[in-house]
């Protein structure tokens, strides 16, 4: 079965290409019994052949300090996983230990889809900040715990930059230097200096961020106008006409892999990311990469923050809650499994293991954590998970833009447009 433990030695190419076409279930409900009458854990995750890897290992490590239960994985990308996994909860069937993301905490908790944790004395969180850990509350009850913690960068072609003259980004740097450098960097490459950010929600909510707003309110609305976006949008399309950012043609590929984004094909000489998945650029990139803090308001206030890369749940209806807290535990607490996972769900959360970690941290693993630590204390607590109708708001936010860059739109047309649409999706 492509998501079962018995995969285990086969090559981890080959357990990725069964993997990511779908995510399968290995069990039947949370109350099944394994061999021996052990106890049966689903546990699944999306990755890469990496992760997988590393999480069967420290899955194999937690079944021999707990012979009792049975953990059958599976794991898929991204987006047949998330497709998958909201299968599973409309059909009751969630798995009973599982990956989540940022934007998916609020639509399963509010759907009854996930277990309070607060109340699982198996779980200890005493060593994550608090910050962090009050994003997987949801009215008050710990629906899940953030298991790895990542922020955004600004990942550049180290050679191509520095072969340009123009001056490295340094921290402290507002959107309005990162502007300059882009049209400078245009003129002496031959190529735009960036991905148009225009598109992404995440990078317009580290710049409202610097102007003092926010993307959402702690009532779940939205945190900011038309005028705010109409700004955004204004600044990027911009640079989009003055060829400082990439062409609609290169942004309307975008497809969430690093693979097409202008600066994985060549086109471009920094982009926007979360520091983790900036190690896909590796291989796409012979001159190496860098990475660099997000640009701040003009005052210098920050928007960049440290957010839970992912989080990990369990079902509501599990029929071990029990021994889904312990696997939770273990994957969050335990140094020898912080061992082998590493950085491959970013930076962990837990301090005194991070701590502990840092010194043996070797290659991208050390370059995103040396990135982490030289912002340590300088960055504002993250917001609370985004409401459910986030998801679909990404969607329509990239649509919106794309109106915009392909000139179909004004910027106040199409931001007035998503603000309309926003409302409506968040009162539904």
């Amino acid at each position: 079965m492509p998501g079962n433990r018995t995969m285990k030695s086969r090559t981890t190419a080959v357990v990725f290409a069964l993997c990511a076409a779908t995510l399968v279930g290995c069990s039947d409900s949370g109350g099944s019994s394994g061999t021996g009458g052990k106890v049966v854990l689903r546990y699944t995750w999306w990755g890469n052949p990496d992760r997988a890897a590393r999480t069967e290992q420290a899955v194999s490590l937690f079944e021999k300090g707990h012979p009792g239960v049975e953990v059958q994985t599976s794991f898929a990308g991204y987006e047949p996983y998330k497709q998958k996994l909201a299968t599973q909860a409309a059909g009751g069937d969630a798995p009973d230990v599982m990956q989540l993301d940022y934007r998916m905490i609020d639509q399963y908790a509010s759907g009854g889809v996930l277990l309070d944790l607060g109340k699982q004395d198996a779980l200890r969180t005493d060593d994550i900040d608090a910050g962090l850990l009050a994003t997987g509350v949801v009215d008050d009850k710990q629906y899940a715990v953030p298991q790895g913690r990542g922020t955004e960068t600004v990942v550049y072609n180290t050679k191509g930059w520095k072969a340009s003259g123009v001056a490295l980004p340094q921290e402290g740097w507002t959107w309005d230097d990162w502007a300059d450098a882009m049209r400078a960097l245009a003129e002496k490459a031959g190529k735009p200096g960036a991905t148009d950010p225009g598109q992404s929600e995440d990078a317009f909510e580290v710049w409202l961020r610097g102007q003092g707003k926010s993307l959402y309110t702690k009532d779940r609305r939205l945190g900011f106008t038309a005028d705010d976006l109409t700004r955004w949008w204004t600044f990027t399309d911009g640079l989009r006409r003055e060829g400082a950012v990439s062409p609609a043609e290169q942004t309307t590929q975008l497809d969430g892999s690093v693979e097409n984004t202008p600066l994985g094909r060549g086109k471009a000489v920094s982009d926007f990311n979360w520091d983790a998945p900036t190690s896909g650029y590796l291989a796409l990139v012979p001159d190496g990469v860098t990475l660099a803090p997000m640009p701040s308001g003009a005052d210098g206030t920050p928007g960049q923050y440290f957010k839970p890369s992912m989080f990990l749940g369990a079902a509501a209806d599990t029929g071990h809650p029990d021994q889904a807290a312990q696997l939770i535990d273990f994957m969050l607490n335990d140094p020898e499994a912080a061992a082998i996972l590493g950085a491959t769900r970013g930076i962990p959360v837990n301090e005194t293991i991070r701590t502990d970690l840092a010194p043996e941290l070797k290659d991208f693993d050390k370059t995103i954590g040396d990135f982490q630590a030289g912002l340590e204390g300088d960055l504002d607590a993250p917001p609370q998970a985004p409401p459910s109708g986030d998801s679909a708001l990404q969607t329509t936010f990239q649509r919106d833009y794309d109106q915009v860059s392909y000139e179909r739109m004004s910027p106040r047309e199409a931001a007035e447009d998503y603000v309309t649409e926003a409302k409506a999706e968040l009162r539904s």
